[in-house]
């Protein structure tokens, strides 16, 4: 608990606005997205600069958490209709959602494309976590880091689950989201006394070792290759 003292004072404690950070939500959450007319990397560079302080900080933590929460209720009322339609139980398990989609991939829609909130993981939710990963050992003076963790590795989940069971194409906008999201878990999960254990979609992905193509978002050419689970021992285990 000792962001908390922090928080409230006992360790050099700050000064928060919940109202600013109300409006620095509405901005980000209506000035950018799928809708605004700049590409992603650009829409990232200027929420990062708009999140900048401590307030930002706490908004950009709440963005990850928010994508998080709307993603698993998404996958849970999916769920539902599949058993409505077909009576087939699925599990939704937050944890670790490999299960899911490898035994219903094709059944399921990438529930990050499409979030009610209009977050987009490629504008919001890489600032957001670039945000973090930057000011990372100032998380705890302005939230709980250990909820904040689990979230962004749900979204990490998420993510790498829609490459390669929910037909959703690994390009540079979605690898600059893995990079920054692995690289702000590392982050956090250093600055903190207590870490938690990597969750089992993450281990698992970390045993292997080939590369796959990465496209171009504009169009249908190979700009690269990533090896995910090379990436995600470097970062996490450096």
């Amino acid at each position: 608990m000792g962001w908390l003292r922090r928080l409230l004072g006992g360790d050099g404690g700050v000064e928060l606005d919940p109202g600013r950070q109300q409006e620095l939500l509405r901005d980000v959450r209506h000035s950018y997205g799928a809708h605004a007319r700049i590409r992603f990397p650009e829409q990232v560079d200027a929420i990062s600069r708009l999140l900048s302080d401590d307030d930002g900080l706490v908004v950009a933590a709440g963005i990850v958490c928010e994508a998080a929460e709307e993603a698993h209720a998404d996958l849970q009322y999916q769920a539902q209709e599949v058993f409505r339609r077909t009576g087939r139980r699925l599990l939704v398990h937050r944890r670790n959602y490999r299960p899911l989609w490898k035994e219903a991939g094709p059944s399921l829609r990438w529930p990050l494309g499409a979030l009610p909130s209009g977050l987009h993981p490629y504008a919001q939710v890489t600032a957001a976590a670039t945000v973090v990963g930057g000011r990372a050992k100032r998380l705890d003076r302005v939230t709980d880091p250990q909820p904040f963790v689990v979230r962004l590795f749900e979204v990490l989940d998420l993510t790498t689950a829609g490459w390669e069971f929910g037909r959703v194409r690994v390009d540079t906008d979605g690898t600059t989201l893995v990079e920054r999201l692995t690289h702000t878990a590392a982050q956090v999960l250093a600055a903190m006394d207590d870490p938690p254990r990597l969750p089992p979609a993450v281990r698992e992905l970390m045993r292997r070792n080939h590369s796959v193509d990465v496209y171009d978002p504009a169009g249908p050419r190979v700009v690269g290759r990533i090896n995910l689970g090379a990436r995600l021992r470097e970062t996490l285990l450096a």
